[in-house]
């Protein structure tokens, strides 16, 4: 240790010669010799080293006999090292220290290189993929927890962790949740209703009302095509369908088809003349009221707020107030995320799906997960693989485990003029259903949520949407991420949101000038909705209509279809 601790000093004086002798190179018109540019660039980096060898010197001399430990502070918080083996024994706690002084090591560098924001961004991002996967946590001869819960079970821990390693091998996925804890229709999406109208995309679902009087207009909501809709109706604690239900509201859904070879042909436009249009048309002549209030989610908000710009422009008006839920109509700042399309990646999806063929659920998956790799992916390797135990039953990845398939041509439609080109937020920028699409003809009220924490729709990007459509808008800003801060019961009186800001200005600004409010955004938005939806009227006994008899009840056979 004497001798490794004495080489790496020798090596921070090699490598400060170095820095000095291309200092001495260097001139102080960069223009005039190219050895000054290099020069900042490589004495940057020595520091970097440098740095790092230092910390590296200090961790193994703090081994050496007579010697004090802590000689480097390590970040204690992380979660991956939080058991007490990795502090308690040397070995691993110089291991543990040793990774992080590494790891800060090689971000500083891609931090501080000297390229392009985007390019800087994706190098980032990669780093961090690496810097994730590498982390001796994920690894059994160097995790001590894994370890030492093989000895105490006498390798019964491996053996367990093998077979939930060959289950999600032939699955292609690992699981984050113990998938067999819930199913479709038996404890998730169970609120009473009926599937009162379906076509080749899409059913739509009416709920049986809870409440004596309802109000006149009914809620239609359009839930995101990319993920199954019961995010919005898991149990009943939590689903946000039962609540509006129970605030008296008449819900109609939709519950997108997990595509198939059989409607693989299917655009954006189908989705939005057969699936958008047709839930609104449904629910409107259902209720028998003069207009609906709709609410869209995600993705679902971008075409729900595409279909009633392409309403306007045929002079049609058949809804009162729009809720859009973490959807993006500017996509000028998308994250992360943005960081994996370019123009190249783009055309090479449409050259191979664009005119027919299905996007997998499980590409999808693979890339918001490795946005959080280390929340989405690594803690479930180690606690399954390393030590044999079984996810936990949890409803919300059990529903993010259930992955929806989408037709090749409506997905490329999106990419490029969403993603790649941001043409929704141009007045006529886009032609959907044979018509030019101007959001600020959406002149309805608009309730536009966003979340604070939100990693899939960056909050100031679902705020610019406020400058878009052209109607009285009001923002609201909740806590957490894109789908825990939507998903916050209001009976829980959980976290915070933000509401009242001065919109004149830009997102930062809203947010200086708003107010916190304690508890779920969820009650603030039930009495604007309340404020849209007319008088109260007698709820209905019996589900549909003459025109749209029951078809099959809630949640109908379109979701629990499942992606193979």
């Amino acid at each position: 240790m004497q001798w490794l601790a004495s080489l790496l000093q020798v090596n921070q004086q090699v490598m400060d010669s170095f820095a000095k002798n291309v200092a001495q190179a260097a001139t102080a018109d960069a223009t005039m010799n190219p050895w000054a540019a290099f020069s900042a660039v490589a004495k940057q980096a020595v520091d970097f080293q440098q740095a790092y060898m230092q910390q590296i010197t200090q961790l193994w001399s703090g081994l050496l006999p007579g010697a004090t430990s802590g000689t480097v502070s390590a970040k204690d918080s992380d979660r991956r090292f939080a058991a007490e083996v990795w502090n308690n024994d040397p070995r691993f706690e110089l291991l543990k220290r040793n990774y992080l002084a590494y790891s800060a090591y090689l971000q500083q560098l891609v931090d501080t290189a000297a390229v392009d924001e985007r390019t800087k961004g994706q190098m980032q991002f990669a780093m961090r993929q690496y810097v994730d996967a590498i982390s001796p946590a994920n690894f059994l001869v160097s995790n001590p927890e894994a370890m030492q819960l093989a000895m105490q079970t006498g390798g019964q821990s491996l053996i367990d962790g093998m077979q939930l390693f060959a289950q999600d091998l032939a699955r292609g996925r690992v699981s984050s949740t113990d998938e067999t804890a819930f199913e479709v229709g038996r404890n998730v999406a169970i609120t009473e209703g009926a599937v009162v109208f379906e076509n080749e995309l899409v059913q739509i679902i009416q709920y049986a009302p809870r409440t004596p009087q309802v109000f006149a207009r009914p809620l239609v909501i359009i839930p995101p095509c990319i993920n199954k809709y019961y995010i919005l109706d898991l149990q009943p604690e939590n689903s946000l369908v039962r609540y509006a239900v129970e605030q008296g509201q008449t819900v109609f859904l939709a519950s997108w088809r997990n595509a198939t070879a059989e409607i693989a042909h299917l655009s954006w436009d189908d989705y939005i003349e057969r699936g958008v249009l047709p839930a609104l048309k449904v629910g409107l002549e259902i209720s028998g009221a003069d207009r609906v209030n709709a609410l869209g989610f995600c993705i679902g908000g971008t075409s729900l707020s595409s279909a009633l710009a392409l309403l306007a422009a045929r002079g049609v008006g058949q809804v009162a107030a729009v809720t859009l839920l973490t959807t993006m109509l500017d996509f000028s700042d998308v994250g992360e995320i943005g960081l994996l399309m370019d123009a190249a990646s783009v055309t090479q999806r449409e050259q191979s799906i664009g005119k027919g063929g299905l996007l997998p659920g499980k590409d999808l998956a693979l890339v918001f997960s490795a946005l959080r790799a280390n929340d989405l992916i690594w803690p479930y390797v180690v606690n399954s693989y390393l030590k044999g135990k079984k996810p936990p039953p949890f409803d919300l990845l059990f529903w993010n485990s259930d992955l929806t398939n989408l037709p090749g041509p409506m997905f490329c439609w999106y990419l490029r003029n969403t993603y790649l080109n941001n043409a929704l937020r141009i007045a006529d920028g886009t032609m959907q259903c044979g018509e030019q699409i101007d959001l600020s003809k959406v002149r309805i009220p608009a309730f536009i949520y966003a979340s604070r924490e939100d990693h899939i729709v960056p909050w100031a990007t679902a705020y610019s949407s406020v400058q878009l459509l052209g109607g009285h808008n009001t923002f609201v800003l909740g806590a957490s991420g894109h789908i825990a801060g939507v998903i916050n019961p209001a009976a829980k009186n959980k976290r915070n949101y933000w509401v009242g800001g001065n919109d004149k200005g830009g997102a930062d600004n809203w947010l200086q000038t708003a107010s916190s409010v304690p508890g779920s955004w969820w009650n603030y938005w039930s009495g604007w909705l309340a404020g849209h939806a007319g008088d109260e009227v007698p709820a209905r006994v019996f589900l549909g209509n003459e025109q749209y008899l029951p078809i099959e009840p809630a949640p109908g056979r379109y979701v629990k279809a499942r992606a193979e």
